[in-house]
């Protein structure tokens, strides 16, 4: 079994939002955040220049005594071969999958899967992040 390279760190992290617009207010005007991506009204993706957050609008139901907040974390990985590379790691120790790997419209490819405690991670090679140490 090959194993992967090291990821490059926890540089992701996507929340669920119920104030999405006063949430980009505070993280791009008060924190200094620039957009990254904004593929549509409900989703954002925010950048200090070494890091990703996702907002993620709530669904209207969204009761955080309920519902998680956060969405999932997300570990860069350097190159875009080595998702693939994760992914069979991963499956062979038997972490549950959540999705099998593809390739995104900004030219990210990750997957997700679940921690011990249920939680979504994400192994994700995304090109503004995968180069920086």
């Amino acid at each position: 079994m090959q194993k992967p390279k090291p990821t490059s760190g926890l540089r992701h992290v996507a929340i669920f939002v119920q104030n999405f617009e006063a949430c980009v207010e505070f993280y791009t005007k008060l924190l200094g955040m620039k957009t990254e991506w904004h593929p549509d009204a409900d989703n954002i993706y925010l950048t200090s220049g070494n890091d990703n957050l996702a907002l993620h609008r709530a669904a209207a139901n969204f009761a955080p005594g309920l519902h998680q907040r956060l969405d999932h974390i997300g570990f860069i990985i350097p190159e875009i071969e080595q998702v693939d590379v994760w992914h069979e790691f991963l499956q062979q120790h038997k972490v549950p999958m959540k999705t099998a790997p593809r390739t995104h419209r900004d030219g990210a490819r990750s997957f997700y899967c679940l921690d011990p405690d249920g939680n979504s991670v994400q192994i994700i090679y995304h090109p503004p992040l995968a180069k920086k140490p």
